[in-house]
Parts: structure tokens; sequence; C-alpha cells
């Protein structure tokens, strides 16, 4: 039996950001993100198709992985939200990545903060998160909202944490 949940609302604001839907013209700034990862630059015509996606699965499940803005400087950072991934519509995951140069100022927290009240907004009662084991920062930031380890697996990249947190 399948529950229907509510569309998570957006835009979100926090103190310091706006979590947003996309827009084609955040594909530039999309792609740098991405080429952090140390694995070239996606082309921009492939990324605007990724954003169209994006904006059509949100249509179609309600949940979104949503740019992240500075509210002040107006700036795209990188991105926070749910997505499917390795779980289910119904107990999403919450994803994040934002550029280097923004990393240690509590902005993944923050908009981490945001999303986790959003999901409780929209009835869930569950969200995950898997983040490689080597991602001491990401872990942090899953700890200080409340998130606690389920188990690990193996995969391809090496070793995952299972995270999960329930939802008042």
């Amino acid at each position: 039996m399948s529950t229907t949940y509510e569309p998570l609302p957006f835009p979100l604001e926090t103190e310091r950001l706006t979590l947003r839907p996309w827009a084609e013209s955040d594909a530039p700034e999309f792609c740098a993100l991405l080429s952090e990862r140390g694995r070239g630059t996606p082309p921009v015509e492939r990324i605007r198709t990724s954003i169209a996606e994006f904006l059509a699965e949100t249509e179609r499940t309600g949940i979104a992985l949503l740019p992240v803005q500075r509210r002040e400087e107006g700036d795209f950072i990188g991105y926070c939200g749910l997505i499917v991934g390795r779980t289910t519509l119904e107990e999403p995951e919450i994803a994040y990545e934002l550029f280097r140069r923004v990393h240690g100022r509590g902005y993944a927290t923050e908009a981490a903060g945001a999303v986790i009240e959003a999901a409780a907004a929209t009835g869930r009662k569950r969200l995950w998160s898997t983040v490689g084991t080597w991602n001491t920062p990401s872990l942090r930031v899953l700890e200080k909202l409340g998130f606690e380890r389920d188990r690990l697996s193996t995969e391809e990249n090496g070793e995952v944490a299972w995270l999960t947190r329930s939802l008042p």
C-alpha cells in the first residue's frame, strides 16, 4: 500500500540560504561543481538535460534536489535535497554537495536542516543518507543533524555508510 505525501515545499529559506527550483541558467555553475569531483567537466548541454530531468522528476515524485544559493551574495554554492537514490520515495535519501570554497562554514548543515524540516512537513517518517566512509565532513554534518549509522556496504567506489533519521 502506497501512502501519498505532500510535495516538498520550496523555495526553502534559512538565515543565510535559499533552496529553490533549478533554472537552465544553473547549468554552467553546476558543471563547475561536478568538475570538483576530479573526473572532468561534464558538457553544459548534458547538464541542461539533467536539470530538465530533475524538474520532471520533481513534478512526478514531489521531492527535489534543490540549488543552494547564498542570500546575501546571490551565488550558486551547490545543491541539497531529497532523492530516491539507493532508497525509496517513502523513505528518500538526503543528498548535498557544495563547492569546496564554501566548505567549513556550516552551509551544508543549514541547508540539510531546512530539507529535513521540509521532509517532515510532507508526512514522511524517516530519511536515509548514504556516504562514503572516507567523507568525514559529510558524516559530521549528518551526525549534527541527528542521523545514526544503520549499516555499511561495500561498493565499487569503496565502503559506504548508511545512516538514517526518524522525522517528528
